[in-house]
């Protein structure tokens, strides 16, 4: 990692700064980059010389396993790149004294690593783009753990209503004087009722125990296989085992089982579950209940496809049926692809799905040439660009991982090699689990390598940029 040097300026001279800096950008052309302010690397070359040198890479060995069965890429994965995104400014870095409400019980100065990572995971000019695959599981774990080591010594696995309002404004404010965004309720749809049972008819410890085989959930979640638990379900089946069993201590046992399950009861299941989450929690502690519970968020994570997809019409009329003009039809699909470039970053596995999903837009669209072949189009091209020397998609490991704070900034594991090829779905049908998905892609890179960099003056000074511009953009 290049060496940082800390900025310290006030918060006029950064705006000043911003504006001379934006001035620049308009007259000599450099626009583009506006429309997507978000990319997290390297910046390409500003309106007067490159910010970053990725040349010479310093390898690190790293040791990781595969995900998913059986036909390997052609070639090898590349090793992976930690990112830095702009350097963080002091002044705007715990500034402030949080204010905290004096009625929150549980305990933080215990928890003081965990907030830690949290608000890194959650970095003001980053929590938009990693909400899905690292901040909100994260800051969602937080929650969970909390409640669930108080309640060592309440007894009780969730907060009031009164308290959960309370506590929940408390986090906030410690996780944003850390560096967090101070929009993490939006961002990532929490409320104080998260904090609560919700619909759950049981919070109290004792109660619990005496509804569930407490035995059996901790055998079977007390340490995940985060690859083998997203196919296999052993700890997944057992806390909804869990939850069902308190669950019925309001229900008509005879209307909660079965497919047909009613909606009201459905919730309470979903609610019941985030209990018997803060009951392991109590019983695991905060490290090995944080694996646990960012293995089991990232079983869901990569289920979904996070991204939004425009309108096909304009790929169909350049594609359909056969091709005419193979130089316009693969136009059309950089420029689609090209949206879906500026929306956030996604995991591999994530990518495997949008990939699959677009193509059966596409087939939809009439569409029946594998044009992700035709047009070279990978599974990175599905995730959010990041700029070194040469634009690369950057995709994030399907493993659980977090961002890391040092003096040069923020910095997270990204793929950026991977050339693995966006595959064509052989019928416009709804894609196989993943568990039965035929691609095998790296859950964790097989080696990382580390930026060797340069800090120069010039670099602090684009740094400054960066940062700048990003908050510019959010404010």
């Amino acid at each position: 990692m290049s060496e940082g040097v800390s900025l310290k300026l006030s918060h006029n001279m950064v705006l000043l700064l911003v504006f001379l800096l934006l001035l620049c950008a308009f007259t000599t052309g450099y626009c583009n980059y506006l429309s997507n302010p978000y990319v997290v690397a390297g910046f390409h070359e500003s309106c007067c010389s490159q910010l970053y040198n990725l040349k010479d890479p310093v390898l690190i060995n790293k040791q990781g396993d595969a995900l998913l069965p059986e036909i390997s890429p052609a070639a090898s994965p590349q090793p992976y790149l930690p990112l830095l995104a702009p350097s963080p400014l002091e002044p705007f870095t715990n500034s402030t004294v949080p204010k905290l409400s004096g009625h929150c019980t549980l305990n933080f100065s215990a928890a003081e690593s965990l907030m830690t990572m949290t608000s890194t995971d959650c970095w003001a000019f980053l929590a938009p783009l990693l909400a899905n695959v690292m901040c909100c599981p994260q800051l969602d774990a937080t929650l969970v753990i909390l409640i669930g080591q108080s309640s060592k010594e309440t007894d009780v696995l969730a907060l009031n209503e009164t308290l959960a309002e309370h506590c929940l404004s408390d986090i906030e404010q410690l996780l944003v004087a850390q560096g967090a965004s101070d929009n993490l309720k939006q961002i990532c749809s929490i409320h104080p009722s998260n904090l609560t049972e919700a619909s759950c008819p049981v919070k109290g410890v004792d109660e619990f125990e005496s509804a569930v085989d407490s035995s059996k959930l901790l055998s079977a979640c007390e340490k995940i296989d985060p690859v083998k638990e997203c196919c296999e379900q052993v700890c997944q089946n057992a806390i909804s085992d869990a939850a069902t069993r308190i669950a019925l201590k309001a229900s008509d046992p005879l209307s909660m089982g079965g497919p047909n399950v009613l909606p009201q009861h459905s919730t309470r299941i979903n609610d019941c579950k985030t209990v018997v989450l803060r009951w392991l929690a109590r019983k695991l502690g905060q490290t090995r209940a944080k694996e646990v519970l960012r293995g089991l968020s990232n079983c869901n994570v990569n289920k979904v496809c996070p991204l939004a997809f425009p309108n096909t019409k304009h790929v169909a009329k350049s594609c359909e049926n056969a091709i005419i003009n193979q130089t316009a039809c693969c136009t059309s699909m950089e420029s689609y692809v090209s949206h879906l470039q500026k929306q956030s970053l996604i995991t591999n596995l994530q990518a495997l799905d949008c990939a699959t999903l677009l193509g059966m837009k596409l087939q939809k669209s009439n569409i029946t040439t594998d044009v992700y072949k035709l047009c070279h189009i990978s599974l990175k091209d599905f995730s959010l660009q990041a700029a070194g020397s040469q634009e690369s998609g950057c995709l994030l490991p399907s493993l659980p991982s977090d961002a890391t704070f040092d003096k040069s900034g923020i910095s997270f594991i990204c793929d950026l090699n991977d050339n693995i090829p966006a595959p064509w779905p052989s019928s416009p049908q709804l894609p196989a689990p993943s568990c039965n998905k035929t691609i095998r892609i790296p859950a964790l890179p097989a080696a990382a390598s580390a930026q060797s960099g340069l800090y120069n003056e010039d670099l602090k000074f684009y740094q400054l940029f960066a940062s700048s511009l990003i908050l510019l953009m959010l404010i």
